[in-house]
Formats: C-alpha cells, structure tokens, sequence
C-alpha cells in the first residue's frame, strides 16, 4: 500500500512540474499596426511576445516564416527583402491569436527627431508654420504614412512605446505631425514615387545627451560619473521623487549660499542704496555669453535706475520684461514684483501704486540659467515700465554683477522624469524603435546644447555612432539641420555661441554617410523657431535623392570652405560645392558676411568680391596683414553666398584659437 501511495505521489508532482504555462496574449509593438511602411530592400525584424514556447507564424505576399518564442514568451523573425507596393497584409498567428495588419506598404522609412524645430507641428499655437493652413489642406497622400511616437522618459531602456501607431496622410493626420518631416516625405516621395514612412520621435527643448544611450555617453569623459549616478537610482519611481526632492532642496539651498547678491534671507543686490562701483555694464535685451560675464551657468544680476514723469508718481504700471533665459526675478525700488520661468514669454509684472516715485526709482532684474545661454531674448519693445498706453523704455545698457557660478556645485540633483535627464529619450522613444528596419535619420536638434558647442564636437558624433551601433543596420544615412538664425544681429565681428555649434555640427560629416542641410539663410531674429519649414524639409530631402536615390544631378548642399591663399593684404578662398559657380542672394548683390582677423585677432568686416573663377577675393582697409578670415560666424549673419541653385554656404573659420565654448 505504501509503495502504491508514493507511486501517485510522484506522478502529481511530475503532473504538477509539467502543467501548461498560462496562456499570453499574442502582443506587438505599436510599430506594427495598419498602415505601416516596411523598408524596402532589407531584412525585416518582425517581433512580439506571446505564451512562452509557443509556435508562432509570421505571413506576408509569399513568405511563410515559423519560429518559438522563448522561455519568457518573446519571439522574433526577419522577412526576406521585399520590393515596393502597397495594399498588403501582415498576418502573425499563434496557436490562440491572429493579428492581421492591413493596407501594409513596402517602401522607404525614416526616422525623424530631435528638439523643437523638429517636434513644430503643422498646425500649432506656438511656433507658426508659413501657409500652415493651405499646406495642410493640401496634405492627401496615401503613400505617406506618419508614425508619432508619444513623448515619455525612462531611466533605463524600455520595449514600449506610447503611439497611436502609423496613419495614412491626411489634412487630418498632417496637421498634428512634424512640419519639417512632412515637407521632408512630400519631397521624397513626390520625387521617387514610391511609398514613405517617417517615424517622429522628438522633443522640444532637449539635449543631444537626453537622446544618447548609457553605453555611448559612458565613453565621454563629461558624461561618465553622470551616468553612474542615473543608473544607481532606485527602480521604485516613488523612492525616485523623494531622492530628487530631497537633493533639490538641498541644490536650491546652495544656489542662495552661493549668490552674492544674498545674504541669508536677504536680496542684498536688490536694495535701493548699493555701491555699483564695481559692477559691468550690459546692453540688454541679449544674452551674456559674448559680454565681459563670459560663458558660465548660473546667476546675474541687472540694476537701472529711471525717473518717470510726475503724472505717473505712485500709480499702479506694468513691468514689461523681455523673455528671460532660464528664469527671472524682478523688484521696484527693493520690492519684488515678480517672477517666471515661461519659456520664450514676455513677462508683465504688476508694480502696486505707491511704489514708484519721480526719480532714483532702481529697477532690479535677477536671471538664473540653468543650462546652455543665459540673459535675455526677445526685442528691445519686450523691456518697458508701461502706464496706460505710455511707456518708457528699459531697452540698453543696464550694470551687472554675477551671482553665482552654478559649476561651483558638482553634483546636480537628478529628475528622473525630466527630458533633460541624460540617456532617458534615448531609452523611452528611441530605444523601443529599435531594431525597426529603417534606411536612415534626419536630425534637427543643437539650440539647446549651444552653452557647450566644444563639447557637441564628441556628443553628436557619439549620437550618430551610437544609433547605428544600437540598431545594426550599418552606417545608415543621417542627415542633420545646422542651426539657423537667430537673435538680434550683431553691428560689428563678435564670439557668439551659435557659430560654435554649427562648427561642431559641420565636424560631424567626417563620418560616413552622413549629410547637412544649411539653413543659415532660413532663420529668424526674433523666434527660434522660424516658419520656412517647407525649405529646412526640402533640403534634408536633397541629401536623401542625391545620395540615396541616384539622384546624381541635383545640388543637395551649398558651398563649403576648400582653402585659403594669402598674398599680402589679399585673401583668396576657394570652395567645394558651388554647382555651377558662385552667387550671392540676391544675385549680383554686394557679398556679405566675411571678417579678416591679423595676428592680433581681432576681426573687421571685409570687401568681398567673387571672381570669374568661381573663388572669393577679400580686402580689408583695417588688416593690411591678414591671417584669418570668419564667414557667417554670429548667431545671426548678414551672409549672401550660395551655389548656382541658390544653397547658402555653410558659417566656417580658418583659425583654430580658443573659442568662447572652449575649456581652458
């Protein structure tokens, strides 16, 4: 009898060890969906989760591929290389579930991101769109289809994506997609005739370091301990806040310790009676980088003293403060009346009646900036004290004292969910893309790490490698944006961050396939964000037909520094990229833009002339031995020279001294 009950007693726990796992839904990415585009021409992954061990089916045109999926139910296949059409079906089947995705095309797919000139819907509210309405309306191509990736933030690398997954193009699909990668697709396909895919995953206001993975910013010596200390928080979002609640705390404390402008509780540079003596001037509104206050994160203060007209003496008024870069604190005669944080918002701050007085009334502006430029943009009319209709103006010089010196501080507090967080873009809204079958990327991003133009040298191409290593589709193209103009124009030669960064950006062509689309004639002084998409769109897609499409006749970039001969006082340039010769826009105007520099480095705008050889002559009254010579180089440049298509030139410079973004 005993033997027979430990005979049973095996056999349920034999049973009980092979019991059928529980059943999974058969489960896809977003990226395959109704609609979709698969590239052409490749292997395609195909991948998904379902029962662990399960036998799954995946069918399209004439491929029938089987494969199992894993102990954790994951599972994934490639299909053979297709060639283009439309209006087929993916089919994946398991033994419980079929998922049919219809109207599938095979063609082109691209991925597009970056930050806000990248993410500048059709149809917005903040950054308008030239004859946004007229090219919406026209937006009816069914051979485009759009694929959004919803913004989203992780710290570590996830497999999910927040889409509404891929929609034909409509006026009612097209009004909410990216202008410039609209443009870009209409370009393309409208062009090869042939079904386009483009794939938006951007975010305004981001770094390049946001979109980059651990593994690749972990090899930038800047990035390093930075990483550690994101990889090392804790998994529990919950734990996470009160982490970062606790270390800003502790940040803010410090910023005031730091401040010279505060002493305790105090707003010292704030009072009425101070001692300016030793404090710089600054013309204002403008950003403090090219000013005696130099390149640094942090805190400066701004003091003016006016006298108002006697009707005006004790009546309530607005103070009208241009947009501050990152945020601002105002006070009237050491009362403080306000402050913001908006971004690229003029304020509009109450001054209480009682408190302006006829003369000596000191108005005190203090500007925290947290990352990249700092100081003030917008136009001279943003920065008034205003009663009624009338107003005064604010506008020009003002005296200045730093604050503090946010470098000062080593370890800055980590938000987690922020889009500013290293890596956590890269890991919420590129990651999961991946390994999507792609031909290649367009770019628009490089405003909002400007501060550091030295340092985006290293992390855009680290960007461009790391995608291409993650995705192991080889050296697939990528095409970028460089940065157009903007901010006020500058009346003589002066070091500006923006050029910088263009420089930086033009570096990144020393790796393979890689192409820039200039935009230096498509900016705008007042608005980062300038409505000419339709020309930002086209010219990326001029890279993509010349280089990937066997479009061998077109122009697909404007002209590039060659070299430099000096002989005596006389410069010669030569360029590559100039099509049919050299033109300046409009044609036969007076050539603009170029400064020469002599060993004293200071540079004076030149005579320029383009000869009948297609090369560029330039004279300098100022330089009578020049060694130097800048083209382009502000943030925003009165430059004219194109090729014979009209491409404007790219900024360059022909010295190598120390830059303003430069470490010592």
């Amino acid at each position: 009898m005993k033997s027979r009950i430990y005979f049973l007693l095996a056999i349920v726990a034999l049973l009980t060890q092979c019991k059928t796992p529980e059943k999974e839904p058969l489960v896809m990415s977003k990226l395959f969906s109704d609609n979709m585009v698969i590239q052409q021409g490749v292997e395609v992954p195909v991948w998904g989760s379902t029962t662990p061990k399960d036998e799954v089916t995946v069918r399209f045109r004439t491929q029938n591929i089987k494969t199992k999926a894993d102990h954790k139910g994951n599972w994934q296949l490639k299909l053979k290389p297709e060639q283009i059409g439309i209006g087929d079906s993916l089919v994946i089947t398991t033994k419980s579930d079929t998922l049919v995705f219809r109207s599938v095309a095979v063609g082109e797919v691209w991925v597009a991101s970056g930050q806000s000139n990248m993410e500048v819907q059709m149809i917005n509210n903040w950054a308008p769109i030239n004859d946004a309405e007229k090219e919406t309306a026209n937006a009816n191509f069914p051979d485009i289809r759009l694929f959004t990736v919803n913004r989203n933030t992780s710290i570590t690398p996830i497999d999910t994506l927040i889409s509404d997954g891929w929609k034909a193009c409509t006026p009612e699909t097209a009004k909410d997609f990216s202008a410039v990668a609209y443009f870009f697709a209409r370009n393309l396909q409208q062009t090869i005739k042939t079904p386009v895919g483009v794939i938006f995953s951007a975010w305004g206001g981001t770094t390049a370091e946001s979109w980059t993975s651990a593994e690749a910013l972990s090899m930038i010596e800047r990035y390093k301990k930075e990483v550690k200390r994101i990889q090392s928080l804790p998994a529990d979002t919950i734990k996470q806040r009160e982490k970062y609640e606790k270390d800003n705390a502790a940040y803010i404390k410090k910023m005031g310790e730091l401040d010279l402008g505060i002493k305790g509780t105090d707003s010292i540079f704030a009072k009425i009676d101070l001692d300016e003596s030793d404090w710089d001037t600054l013309s204002i509104p403008s950003l403090w980088e090219s000013s005696k206050i130099g390149v640094f994160d942090g805190s400066v203060w701004f003091r003016k003293t006016i006298e108002v007209k006697p009707d005006w003496v004790g009546k309530s008024m607005t103070l009208n403060v241009s947009p501050s870069d990152d945020y601002d604190e105002a006070w009237i005669n050491g009362v403080k009346v306000g402050q913001s944080g908006l971004w690229g918002e003029p304020r509009h701050y109450a001054v209480p009646e009682g408190l302006i007085k006829k003369n000596g009334n000191v108005i005190v502006l203090r500007v925290s900036d947290f990352q990249g430029a700092g100081g003030f943009n917008g136009k001279p009319e943003d920065l008034s004290l205003s009663y009624g209709k009338e107003k005064i103006s604010l506008s020009g010089v003002w005296k200045c004292h730093k604050g503090f010196d946010l470098s000062l501080i080593k370890e800055k507090p980590i938000k987690p969910n922020s889009q500013g967080t290293p890596t956590v873009l890269f890991n919420a809204m590129i990651h999961p893309l991946i390994p999507y079958a792609i031909k290649g990327v367009i770019w628009y991003q490089g405003e909002e790490n400007a501060g550091k133009a030295w340092e985006y040298r290293d992390l855009f191409q680290a960007l461009i490698t790391d995608w291409r290593k993650q995705w192991n589709q080889g050296d697939f193209p990528f095409y970028f944006v460089q940065l157009a103009a903007h901010m006020r124009r500058l009346p003589q030669p002066a070091d500006e961050m923006w050029p910088e960064l263009r420089e930086a950006q033009m570096l990144a062509l020393q790796l393979p396939n890689t192409g820039m689309a200039i935009a230096i004639d498509a900016g705008d002084a007042e608005n980062i964000h300038p409505g000419n998409k339709q020309v930002i769109g086209k010219r990326l897609s001029l890279w993509a037909l010349a280089k990937c499409y066997g479009e061998s006749s077109i122009l697909y970039s404007g002209p590039t520094f060659n070299k430099m001969d000096i002989s005596g006082d006389t410069i010669t340039l030569t360029f590559n990229n100039v099509g049919k010769g050299l033109r300046t826009k409009p044609n036969k105007k007076e050539l603009k833009g170029f400064a020469v520099a002599g060993e004293d480095k200071i540079f004076h705008w030149a005579k320029a002339k383009i000869t009948i050889d297609n090369k560029v002559i330039l004279l300098c009254d100022e330089v009578k031995q020049p060694v130097a010579v800048r083209y382009a180089w502000a943030s925003n440049p009165e430059c004219n020279l194109t090729d014979s298509d009209g491409l404007p030139a790219s900024p360059f410079r022909t010295d190598n001294w120390k830059l303003l973004t430069q470490p010592e």
